[in-house]
């Protein structure tokens, strides 16, 4: 059962951004320091990737770990009530996720993502996303 009313909790959920997230704009300011530059959410290529590295050929796609189903991650939990709700929304995103993923990879792009979670140690991340740009 759920603890907050339908109003409060459809208030709740109508807050919740696809773009412009706190998680987007650490991992943009912490990549654009070290002189990447990027687009953002280029409609024309699959899924709408959160950033777009031209010059390295990737896009980068920033996941909330509770709407993509992060697995073996306490963020990635889904809720207890309305359980077929939630299961049907996460397993479509994460279906949608993979087959945007293939086709940019058919089409010659390298995908790079990296989970809410992760954006708690910078460095690591940050490493981890320069050595997947320099594995050409």
């Amino acid at each position: 059962m759920d603890h907050l009313t339908k109003e409060k909790r459809s208030w709740n959920m109508s807050r919740i951004r696809s773009q412009e997230t706190t998680p987007e704009i650490i991992f943009r300011k912490l990549i654009h320091r070290a002189g990447f530059r990027y687009r953002l959410y280029d409609k024309t290529l699959p899924g709408k990737p959160d950033l777009v590295l031209k010059k390295h050929r990737t896009v980068v796609f920033i996941h909330g770990c509770f709407w993509h189903g992060h697995k073996n991650c306490e963020r990635g939990n889904r809720p207890k009530t309305h359980k077929n709700f939630w299961n049907k929304k996460i397993e479509g995103n994460i279906a949608r996720d993979n087959k945007n993923r293939i086709k940019l990879r058919k089409i010659g792009w390298r995908v790079f993502t990296v989970w809410e979670c992760e954006l708690k140690n910078l460095d690591s991340i940050f490493a981890k996303f320069k050595k997947f740009i320099k594995s050409v």
